[in-house]
């Protein structure tokens, strides 16, 4: 088994392997050198790269390709275009050119653009991302590219995902560059490790499901019989049937290069976890992309369906996607590694204190960057960290951080007292902090976890924030240390001065503990509990300085993810609401009235044969149904007249924020009647799949 896997890792993928075996060796190394070094890629070297791309994926059996991107839809999209070319004789021959390798075209006005582009301003482009292989999939050779309108504007999620990796590694070098023992660094980059959760249900039992279908969630369903609070699930055994799914995942991500390495059950019931290994991040924001995309599509292979909503069950955990971030150099030095010296203390010390300042002063953007409405359900819901954005350091960085703060010297049993820079700071193991499964953004070792990503969201989002917003710190820092006399002092006062001007975001305790949202009000953190909330600040003054001072997004493009984002949040939840309305109408008050007349059928039908029956459980039942169907009804009904006045507002905020302080209630209150009809039915009489067949069946 392990030559099998060493042997097909990465055999769809046109990786520095097959690049090296197939491309002449100094076109090879100018093609390292614009991977490596940035460097622009000469045309007449796009065409040997792409004759040779072609005729690989010819031998795999590929007959077309595409400019693969990722719109800001938050899923992918492809083109396919043959690689056939018409012969004077009438024939055909396969070509590719460079320019079709380097430069594709698409619609830029049929794609979320928030009015960048109108109808009639059409044309867009996509451009190679050769930082990301090339790959082939369902015999097509896909190019991983970014997507620009005709003016320039991005279009995209890796656009600007590529510019926050370009600023956090120009401005991360700076500050190296101050430190001695830095001398061979040439380049920092991000690496990213994000943990993927999910749930399988059984496909026959979601066709049943009109708001699985249409929405990825249930908006119906009462509370199973058991349902997660035995704890029995959670790295159980894993059913044969999964095993067998997940099996056949590991193939088909290992074949594309995919670093998939640790799989097991989650908390809930049908609830599972896939983690790969780190990668650069934008890399590893392909590999997400594709490795949802294979979820699905195996899934379906073996008779299910992976849901990837945040929130498809109600009274079991939701699914998220840990986002593991650290900074690396070339050298192949973790930065965010405390190390064990005094000089390598104090530059970790320096990129420490820079994260959580950045952390502090732009919360509302880290916010931002997972709200979507499927987070929303999830975000402080005593299964992942709360809507306030703060940092867990562990015992031991927070005492270093804390006798900073109180300007004390730091000492233990097993080191001499600390000053910054001068003293010994104890090594700190990897594994020497807890694990804080309720902070949003938690130092886990050599790494920080934002657990805040939600499970379908595309990583672009969060890591374009979190790179953007630490770049732009340590260009602060660079700027005032590279003019400094004394570097030693300037550097002391520096951090001295940082961690105690932003104390208030580090937080080690319990996070869903009621009390840390009065103390965290006290501390004046934000707590941004929906994506209208957080997107009023998106636009704030500090924020578009910050974007476009390092080059990450244009105002124009800002302005265009708002309008995007809260439409989407708009249209989900109109579609939510259409969803419910149906389903109560064609569905469940349909499956209440046949149930009643039948219950009213037997006890007429025993009464005629037992002339002194009371029928007073029928009785019961059917006073308690009809007026549960009384309820449900003048709720759709009010439902309904509410929505069509959402419907009426305009502005993409105002709707919005009708949509979470009106609709979102009404819904709730809404399924609160429909879910106590559902246990009354009789087996025969449930008009769909209940949450013991969704989370049980497979």
């Amino acid at each position: 088994m392990e030559s099998s896997v060493t042997e097909m890792f990465g055999e769809n993928v046109f990786n520095e392997d097959t690049m090296r075996a197939r491309l002449p060796k100094e076109t090879y190394k100018q093609l390292m050198k614009t991977i490596q070094g940035g460097e622009k890629l000469d045309p007449n070297v796009a065409a040997v790269i792409a004759n040779a791309m072609k005729d690989w994926a010819i031998e795999k059996g590929a007959t077309h390709y595409t400019h693969w991107f990722q719109p800001l839809t938050g899923v992918t999209a492809e083109k396919h275009d043959s690689f056939i070319e018409p012969t004077k004789d009438g024939r055909v021959i396969m070509e590719f050119s460079g320019k079709e390798l380097v430069k594709g075209e698409s619609d830029a006005s049929s794609f979320p653009n928030g009015g960048i582009r109108a109808t009639f301003e059409a044309r867009g482009y996509t451009a190679w991302d050769p930082t990301s292989y090339a790959f082939i999939k369902d015999g097509t050779l896909c190019i991983p590219t970014c997507f620009c309108s005709y003016t320039g504007d991005a279009l995209d999620k890796k656009t600007p995902l590529l510019r926050s990796m370009e600023a956090i590694g120009k401005e991360a070098l700076r500050v190296l560059r101050l430190f001695e023992g830095n001398e061979n660094v040439s380049r920092v980059i991000t690496t990213v490790g994000p943990e993927q959760e999910y749930f399988l249900v059984d496909k026959s039992v979601w066709e049943k499901r009109e708001d699985l279908i249409y929405t990825g969630r249930t908006l119906f369903g009462a509370k199973a019989p058991k349902g997660q609070e035995l704890e029995d699930h959670y790295f159980g055994n894993i059913k044969a049937r999964v095993q067998e799914f997940m099996k056949d995942l590991n193939k088909e991500l290992w074949k594309l290069g995919i670093l998939a390495k640790t799989e097991h059950n989650e908390v809930a019931p049908a609830q599972q976890e896939l983690a790969p290994i780190f990668t650069t991040t934008n890399i590893a924001c392909d590999h997400n992309q594709l490795m949802m995309e294979m979820m699905r599509k195996v899934a379906s292979r073996h008779g299910m369906v992976c849901l990837l909503h945040e929130k498809p069950f109600a009274g079991v955990n939701g699914s998220g996607k840990h986002n593991n971030w650290s900074i690396s150099t070339n050298t192949g030095k973790n930065l965010l590694d405390p190390g064990a010296t005094p000089d390598q203390n104090a530059q970790f010390l320096l990129f420490l204190c820079a994260i959580i300042k950045a952390v502090d002063e732009y919360q509302d953007l880290l916010r931002i960057s997972v709200a979507s409405a499927g987070n929303d359900h999830r975000l402080g819901a005593n299964e992942a960290p709360p809507a306030i954005i703060s940092v867990y350091l562990g015992d031991e960085l927070y005492k270093v951080l804390e006798s900073i703060v109180e300007g004390k010297p730091y000492a233990n049993d097993k080191t001499s007292k600390m000053t910054i820079g001068v003293d010994v700071l104890p090594p700190i193991p990897k594994d020497s902090t807890d694990r804080n499964r309720t902070s949003p953004f938690a130092f886990t070792g050599n790494k920080f976890e934002f657990r805040s990503c939600g499970s379908a969201l595309s990583i672009a989002g969060p890591n374009t924030a979190l790179n953007a917003i630490v770049a732009y710190t340590l260009k602060q820092f660079a700027d005032e240390l590279e003019g400094a006399k004394d570097f030693e002092n300037a550097l002391n006062t520096l951090i001295s001065r940082e961690v105690k001007a932003h104390w208030r975001i580090v937080f080690n305790g319990n996070g869903y503990d009621d009390s840390w949202r009065q103390e965290a009000k006290k501390r004046g953190l934000m707590e941004l509990k929906t994506t209208p909330d957080a997107m009023e600040h998106y636009l704030d003054q500090k924020n578009i300085k910050l974007y476009t001072e390092m080059g990450v997004y244009t105002k124009e493009e800002m302005e265009s993810h708002f309008e995007v984002k809260l439409e989407k949040y708009s249209q989900i939840l109109n579609i939510e609401v259409e969803t419910m309305l149906e389903m109560i109408n064609k569905d469940i008050l349909p499956a209440s009235f046949d149930y009643m007349n039948k219950v009213g059928e037997t006890a007429a039908k025993v009464k005629s044969i037992v002339s002194t029956a009371k029928c007073t459980a029928e009785a019961n039942l059917l006073k308690k149904l009809d007026g549960l169907s009384d309820e449900l009804a003048a709720k759709a009904e009010e439902l309904a007249n509410a929505h069509l006045a959402v419907k009426q507002l305009s502005g993409a905020m105002e709707v919005a924020k009708a949509y979470a302080e009106k609709i979102l209630p009404l819904m709730a209150e809404t399924r609160a009647v429909a879910d106590e009809i559902e246990p009354l039915l009789g087996e025969g009489f449930k008009p769909y799949p209940c949450y013991e067949d969704l989370l049980y069946r497979v």
